[in-house]
């Protein structure tokens, strides 16, 4: 039997439907049972309550009250959808283990963008946050540590551990910082292999419980979009670099022992298409394939407890979480949204420029940690001459050997253009931050004249985002502002709604729209399963209101 209804006479909402529950009917108080559209939506998203599409006479309205039953009294019951509250998106496993509400977390952006303030507000919201620790010196990245720790003596939060091929001492003295304070979550990135001091953090956790199982102290997300990476993270950690460690003294060999038992992360975020590093990949495909590639793994390992894949780059309006979530990602991970937000560490006019940006408003420009190998970044294009800048500099370093090789002219316009003094000025400057920061980059540079070139390079790339981020005055042309395509579907999204402004963008209430946008879609999804066709503007979600 099929029946089309035409529900109330202020609703578009029109149903039509299979007799899907066998003829079963409704018991519950009919004036609970509403038609209108307003009604409708807020009897989905009422999402700790089920839902009864119900048919009462000739009209179909909906209803969070009542139970179905087999009597023949009442209404009769058309379609059911149960209690969908965010908590339940994603994976109970992730929640679990890090201590959170949600399976939902908000990644890393180099220099403190993921500042110390967004994460402290979401661990408090329940939510984990992974501070932006690529970029910054020991001594501000202990001040985040101990001012998180503070704030958060009990979680929820992650520190970003970033792969560093040019500037090893960084990777290798961030480990020791969170070794010393204690720090159990680290999200790792930009890894195309594993390195000692990734291994070193994760074997130094551990450890026998009394009942003789592994107990894993050092947790490690890794957030990766290449198979061969992911499979690394998948297995145990090399037995060669573990030999290693334990010859030094850093780790035991119990340690190197239960090492080769468990895999390198915990959970591996596949990251699609995103702001910053990225492969621009599509999230719809890599998802699947990484899915795989853990059940491949962990049928060759049986590891206690299975790797989750969860889901990155691409995430920013409730229809691509519950996209991710559906795909099987056992939770999201946000970036570019975040960047966006008022606790982000960017300046004003950084995230007026993102409020403003479409989906095609993105490009990729030479990246400041992987300058000579000729890694990219995804930036925002409108708004600053970055990108072409940055790409200038590349070509210059690929067509000489040495600052000494461009011609005057060209080397005029470098210095009046893009760095506005001089290149000697510049080299300078270099010479004393490497000095702090990692002495041996000046000794291999003074050995070899490209390789200095580059470092004066990257003395624009570098200090590009942090221009972005403090908001210099003078340099806005020059803001480089990693952004993924996700930004012009969030603009969409919110268009015409508070979080239009990027005033009323706050990270929590982002994080809880998406997640509560998910969740309404996923009912409306569930509905429609049992033949149940709602108005168009029923079948989405936008937020109208900051929710508590």
């Amino acid at each position: 039997m099929e029946i089309t209804v035409q529900a109330g006479p202020r609703s578009n909402l029109s149903i039509s439907y299979q007799d899907n529950l066998e003829n079963q009917s409704w018991q519950g108080p009919q004036d609970s049972v509403v038609f209108d559209e307003d009604g409708i939506r807020s009897t989905l998203l009422a999402l700790r309550k089920p839902v009864y599409i119900v048919k009462l006479g000739d009209k179909i309205g909906a209803t969070n009250q009542g139970q179905t039953s087999r009597s023949r009294d009442g209404g009769e019951a058309v379609a059911f959808a149960v209690p969908y509250p965010i908590e339940r998106c994603g994976d109970p496993g992730f929640r679990s283990f890090y201590g959170t509400k949600y399976a939902y977390y908000a990644g890393a952006m180099a220099n403190g963008i993921a500042s110390i303030q967004m994460v402290i507000e979401l661990g408090k919201a329940g939510f984990l946050g992974s501070f932006g620790a690529a970029g910054l010196t020991g001594k501000r990245l202990e001040a985040a540590i101990q001012e998180i720790q503070k704030a958060l003596p009990n979680g929820p939060y992650a520190f970003n551990l970033i792969h560093s091929p040019s500037e090893d001492a960084l990777e290798r003295n961030a480990v020791e910082i969170y070794l010393k304070y204690g720090v159990t979550t680290v999200e790792a990135s930009a890894f195309i292999d594993l390195t000692p001091s990734i291994v070193y953090y994760r074997a130094a956790g551990l450890s026998l419980d009394p009942a003789g199982q592994i107990a894993i102290k050092n947790r490690v997300i890794a957030k990766l979009s290449r198979r061969e990476v992911a499979l690394k993270f998948l297995q145990p950690a090399p037995p060669a670099i573990l030999a290693h460690l334990v010859q030094e003294g850093r780790i035991t060999e119990l340690q190197a022992n239960l090492a080769q038992t468990i895999p390198m992360a915990d959970d591996i975020t596949v990251e699609g298409d995103s702001g910053g590093h990225t492969d621009n990949r599509p999230l719809v495909c890599l998802i699947p394939e990484m899915v795989a590639l853990r059940d491949d793994n962990q049928a060759k390992y049986h590891y206690q407890t299975p790797v989750r894949v969860g889901a990155a780059g691409g995430i920013s309006t409730p229809g691509s979480a519950l996209g991710a979530y559906m795909m099987g990602a056992a939770y999201v991970a946000t970036g570019t949204v975040n960047q966006a937000c008022v606790e982000a560490g960017a300046c004003v006019h950084t995230k007026q420029l993102l409020a403003q940006a479409n989906m095609a408003d993105v490009t990729m420009a030479p990246s400041a940690d992987m300058f000579e190998m000729g890694v990219k970044v995804q930036v925002l294009k409108n708004g600053t001459f970055f990108p072409m800048r940055a790409q200038k500099l590349y070509e210059f370093y690929n067509r000489y050997n040495a600052i000494e090789e461009i011609p005057a002219e060209e080397r005029e316009k470098l210095e009046k253009q893009i760095f506005k003094r001089s290149l000697d000025i510049v080299w300078e400057d270099t010479v004393k931050f490497f000095m702090e920061r990692d002495p041996d980059q000046i000794e291999r540079a003074n050995k070899n004249p490209k390789r200095k070139m580059a470092l004066i390079f990257r003395w624009y790339l570098g200090l590009s985002s942090r221009w972005s981020n403090a908001g210099e005055v003078g340099r806005e042309m020059d803001y480089q502002i990693w952004c993924g395509p996700s930004i012009g579907p969030f603009n969409e999204w919110t268009r015409n709604t508070y979080l239009a402004k990027p005033e009323n963008r706050k990270v929590v209430d982002v994080a809880r729209q998406i997640l509560t946008g998910s969740a309404y879609l996923y009912r409306v999804q569930n509905l429609k399963a049992q033949g149940i066709q709602l108005a168009t503007p029923l079948e989405s979600y936008r937020p109208s209101a900051p929710l508590d």
